[in-house]
């Protein structure tokens, strides 16, 4: 009878069996996998770098690991989400659910461009450290500068900004990227940086107080205003040196037409259009002597409402005024009754209303986006149609006569007033008297037309021949000049009954 085979040899020439183990980094761009052929044999480190389908059981579950820690990251409106944190946030702020689920395919778009990059561990450095002192985050830049999520477009650096770090960031005219940024989105290079802590928010500039003498002398009455009423404005062109714009964000004016309106012109405010920026001109010949004069300084104030828009048909007011509280608004042609970052025109109704203005309203869509952002505003056309603005301060800016209407096709965006440029003007304008202060009123006030020009180039010659327009009144501008106008008193030319 055999007993029981004996224990194999030492020496025995079958292999020994191999045991695995998996052991996990803690960073984000990848695993290694140690192999071990003995408990005494040697040693080899393999690493899965996510950047092709492997065969273990960990990839898809390290994917979904690494897209939840990154949103531990998001930040909330009140406050910061820490590794843990809540998802608040954009989802919170603006839809809910679907907001969260399309931030959530946002962190995932990105995780699966930066796995082939091996970026992932320097992006949760500059979230969880929150430092700046770290390297670019790059993915590659697309034709218009934009990403789609989810049928949804935004630009990629201010995605990540508002996911990661300011939850209210609503437009790039916010963010400026920092010295050492070499990626940085304004550069326009093949790849973008996305990393959020290579991006600082703009502050909004404090306004220097404007001196006012407590009464005004002036010497000289101002030349009575031209009226150009009645006579057809001429069409200009873009002045030499400024260029039509070839990407999606354009750093100076967009093509098209530019003509000449002069409801809104006179001969004081063309003489200084003529003359350059407001540093560049200068006071009145006659200016009031500062000598012995006590001079008030007013100061300028952010209104609650920075802006209040009125919306007309041809020559008809219709609708309520929308008083604009948001620093980005929207005004297009849909029917959302009550939101305070839209001025939806859909809801309007008038009964004289004729069929050409009832053809335009359908053809405003998504309309034009403002941004009101460190003391600029800004409009970008959304619609599929182009929209036509006339501004006295960004004529001002480049040159052109003070009633020019400037249009801007679809998908581009002009600078449309400046606090800044508006202050040193008023500096100015306190020199020249209380009516030269009174005509830069006509400054605070933009006119903006949908789908339908006016000027030369059309059989329209005033922006109440247009179907559908919308009027901005600037609170703050407002404002200051009603503040400065009280310190002055009172007109140089007296008006009695008689004059």
């Amino acid at each position: 009878m055999r007993g029981p085979p004996p224990p194999p040899s030492s020496s025995s020439s079958s292999p020994a069996p191999r045991m695995w183990k998996i052991h996990f980094k803690v960073s984000l761009g990848a695993f290694t996998m140690n192999k071990q052929a003995s408990p005494t044999g040697s040693r080899t480190t393999r690493q899965c770098p996510l950047t092709a389908p492997c065969g273990f059981f960990g990839c898809a579950s390290l994917r979904s690991l690494l897209v939840k820690r990154l949103l531990g990251w998001k930040k909330t409106p009140t406050g910061s989400g820490g590794a843990g944190g809540g998802i608040g946030g954009v989802g919170e702020q603006n839809g809910g659910g679907q907001e969260e689920k399309w931030c959530e395919k946002a962190v995932k778009s990105l995780v699966k461009k930066l796995k082939k990059t091996g970026q992932l561990d320097e992006l949760e450095k500059a979230i969880s450290t929150q430092n700046s002192n770290t390297k670019c985050v790059t993915i590659p830049r697309s034709l218009d500068g934009r990403l789609q999520v989810s049928h949804r477009k935004g630009l990629p650096h201010v995605i990540y900004c508002r996911l990661w770090r300011w939850p209210d960031l609503h437009s790039h005219h916010e963010l400026r990227a920092i010295d050492t940024c070499q990626f940085a989105f304004n550069l326009k290079k093949d790849e973008v940086c996305v990393n959020p802590y290579h991006y600082q928010r703009v502050e909004t500039p404090v306004l220097p107080p404007v001196l006012v003498p407590r009464h005004t002398e002036i010497l000289t009455e101002l030349p009575p205003l031209d009226d150009f009423t009645n006579s057809i404005p001429e069409n200009t062109n873009f002045p030499a040196g400024i260029d039509p714009p070839n990407n999606y964000i354009p750093e100076t004016p967009p093509p098209g037409y530019i003509s000449e309106d002069g409801e809104t012109s006179d001969q004081q405010m063309n003489q200084s259009m003529e003359s350059g920026s407001p540093a560049e001109m200068s006071p009145s010949t006659l200016s009031p002597v500062s000598h012995g004069l006590d001079l008030q300084p007013v100061t300028y104030s952010e209104p609650a409402f920075w802006c209040s828009i009125a919306y007309y048909e041809l020559n008809q007011r219709v609708g309520e005024t929308f008083h604009a509280s948001q620093p980005s608004l929207t005004v297009d042609g849909f029917t959302d009754p009550s939101n305070s970052e839209r001025f939806c025109l859909g809801l309007l109704s008038n009964v004289n209303r004729n069929a050409t203005v009832e053809m335009t309203r359908r053809h405003i869509g998504r309309g034009v986006r403002l941004y009101y952002i460190g003391g600029e505003v800004f409009a970008e056309c959304l619609s599929d149609s182009a929209i036509f603005v006339q501004s006295p301060n960004c004529n001002q800016r480049y040159g052109w006569h003070p009633a020019t209407v400037c249009k801007i096709p679809p998908g581009c965006n002009l600078k449309i007033f400046n606090n800044q440029e508006f202050a040193a003007l008023l500096a100015q304008s306190v020199n020249q008297g209380f009516e030269a202060v009174y005509q830069l009123t006509r400054m605070c006030t933009i006119r903006m037309s949908f789908v339908k020009g006016w000027g030369a180039e059309y059989r329209r010659q005033t922006v109440t021949s247009t179907p559908c327009w919308i009027e901005l009144h600037l609170n703050g501008p407002l404002q200051w000049l009603d503040k400065v106008l009280t310190q002055m008193g009172s007109p140089s030319v007296r008006c009695s009954s008689m004059s």
